[in-house]
């Protein structure tokens, strides 16, 4: 008998996963589940991850997020369908706009606002473990009735055995309570990390995550190893008695049709006039640059090369990410703030008359193809440097046209490495905070923590030779593992209809931006294009010096417009008279 696992937790459930995305679905696959589903903590951020794996090995994944409503028992939310995974996304975007960055405030009418669609498989355990208390006990049982009444058919309620002292006891309870409230039973692994090999790990994590060590949270912890993928010869044993809770699973996956393969990314298009198709909008904008920037006439040779590259631009659908970055430059040239085109959009003729870049292609003889290629299959990527002190003016514009629910800043996922793996792995061992500092600092650049080049380096480090062992294969097996998300440098994601359906949306730290849950490798997985606003502060000293030039010469000079190969210049470079310039 096959098996889907519903309820599995990666390393993007920040400190409670103990296994990449990847490593899970590569280990289901291995043990010939039919399904697996990743269902980190509010959160979607992993998922593209596995995603890619799963198209590797083709494993079929289901897409979904615990949700943990304050009100009522957590529950894993699992998309059927594009619309439902919509639905998804939303509801974890308003918990976590609602908080501040990283928490997540969600209730139970927040659920039911956004549950079409969705299949719920909700956990018992808290009615379980109040069957002492009749007062707490009968909450717990009205709000699974709940999300039994919200959810309907749709709804299962878990069972997750892990060879406890009473497994057959509380099996036979779970029957009960399935019966009574019309809930179909479900098996579920509640899985923490692809084999039981990671079970230090993810005990170790678990005491990061609460500040303290391994042996003063000891009681609070699994007793086990088995919340592992486990194999299915095991799973079909610990369910005998409920075989219905093992085909429960199998109905799950058979009614997720959900593929991150569907989704369609659409740029916004109310850059272009009304009658307009966006195609003929950029042609005419470009034709109109082209005149701006030869004046003299254009020629033959930059007219084919106007042509060859509108035509390549509309045959890949790039219209509209050319437009959205031209109406950026404009914005801020109305500003007047100074900003440039950089990277291979410059070998971009199109680009130059729209004046995102400042360089002729045609006088550098520069290739297009290195820019946008049929062939490469690659999305455009234009990166446009703004004024570091002015930039911020930009990404508020950015905000302001499109809408929270359609913009949003690409993530940036922040990994451990090894001085930072030292450091939490040391202290949730409980070793000196002495030693930590000794052996954190020595770590330097290393790219795996070696013990005989720790012992070298710091010298004696008065540690057991078992538990100096223990510590540096915990960092080690640490280090890549997302420890947060933080923001892009200046990626901006913009959407036709809304961002927040694709991917969630979150509150940054810094105030008045928000942040997609996704990194610029997941967008170029998916192929969804980013437009990198970026901040440079020699623009900043440029444009001053473009304005004290004008103050003193009256001569108003533009980045395209200063004089090329200026003798004077690279003679004074060549002298290293550059200090102040």
């Amino acid at each position: 008998m096959p098996y889907a696992e519903i309820y599995c937790r990666s390393n993007f459930s920040f400190l409670q996963g103990a296994s990449h995305p990847e490593e899970l679905v590569r280990r289901a696959a291995a043990l010939g589940y039919s399904g697996l589903a990743i269902t980190d903590e509010n959160s979607l951020a992993g998922i593209v991850r596995a995603h890619t794996a799963a198209r590797t090995v083709k494993m079929k994944l289901l897409i979904g997020a615990e949700i943990t409503p304050r009100n009522a028992p957590p529950v894993v939310l699992l998309a059927t369908d594009r619309a439902s995974y919509g639905r998804l996304a939303r509801l974890i975007t308003r918990g976590r706009r609602r908080a501040k960055k990283g928490n997540c405030r969600l209730s139970f009418d927040d659920v039911a606002a956004f549950s079409e669609g969705l299949h719920a498989a909700v956990s018992p355990e808290g009615l379980l473990r109040a069957q002492k208390n009749r007062s707490r006990h009968a909450v717990h049982l009205r709000q699974l009735q709940r999300y039994g009444d919200l959810f309907g058919s749709d709804c299962s309620l878990m069972a997750t055995l892990h060879l406890h002292r009473d497994d057959r006891g509380k099996l036979a309870q779970l029957q009960t309570l399935s019966q009574s409230l019309q809930l179909p039973l479900v098996a579920a692994g509640d899985v923490r990390y692809h084999t039981r090999r990671r079970r230090a790990l993810h005990e170790a994590v678990t005491a990061v995550r609460h500040s303290t060590t391994v042996r003063h949270i000891r009681q609070h912890l699994p007793p086990n190893a088995e919340h592992h993928l486990r194999s299915v010869a095991t799973i079909r044993k610990l369910y005998a008695a409920a075989p219905e809770a093992i085909e429960r699973t199998l109905e799950i996956a058979g009614a997720c049709h959900f593929s991150l393969d569907q989704l369609r990314y659409e740029y916004p298009e109310e850059l272009v006039p009304r009658g307009m198709t966006t195609r003929a909008h950029l042609a005419q904008l470009t034709w109109q640059g082209a005149r701006w920037r030869y004046p003299a006439g254009i020629g033959a040779d930059v007219s084919q090369r106007i042509e060859h590259e509108l035509s390549l631009i509309s045959e890949l659908h790039y219209e509209a990410y050319f437009l959205t970055v031209w109406d950026l430059v404009q914005f801020a040239r109305r500003q007047g703030i100074l900003c440039q085109g950089r990277g291979s959009a410059a070998n971009s003729v199109v680009c130059y008359c729209l004046g995102i870049t400042a360089i002729d292609p045609a006088r550098m003889d520069l290739l297009f193809e290195r820019f946008v290629s049929r062939e490469r299959n690659e999305a455009p990527d234009i990166d446009v440097d703004f004024e570091h002190e002015r930039r911020e003016e930009v990404l508020q514009y950015i905000y302001r046209k499109y809408g929270r629910h359609r913009v949003g800043m690409t993530a940036e996922v922040i990994t451990y490495r090894p001085r930072s793996a030292i450091r939490d792995m040391g202290r949730s061992l409980g070793i000196a905070a002495e030693t930590i500092d000794r052996v954190a600092k020595n770590a330097g650049r290393l790219k795996k923590i070696d013990i005989e080049t720790i012992k070298e380096r710091t010298g004696p480090l008065n540690l057991p030779a078992p538990l100096l062992a223990r510590w540096i294969r915990l960092a080690n097996a640490l280090c890549g593992f997302p420890r947060h998300l933080s923001q892009h440098v200046g990626g901006m994601v913009m959407t036709r209809g809304r961002l927040s359906e694709l991917v969630p949306i979150e509150n940054a730290a810094m105030a008045g931006r928000t942040v997609i849950e996704w990194n610029k490798d997941d967008l170029d997985a998916l192929g969804i294009l980013k437009v990198d606003c970026l901040s440079l502060g020699m623009l900043t000293a440029i444009r001053k010096a473009l304005d004290l030039i004008e103050q003193h010469t009256g001569r108003k000079l533009t980045l395209a417009s200063i004089p090329a190969e200026d003798a004077a210049v690279y003679d004074m470079i060549c002298r290293a008279e550059t200090v102040g310039v």
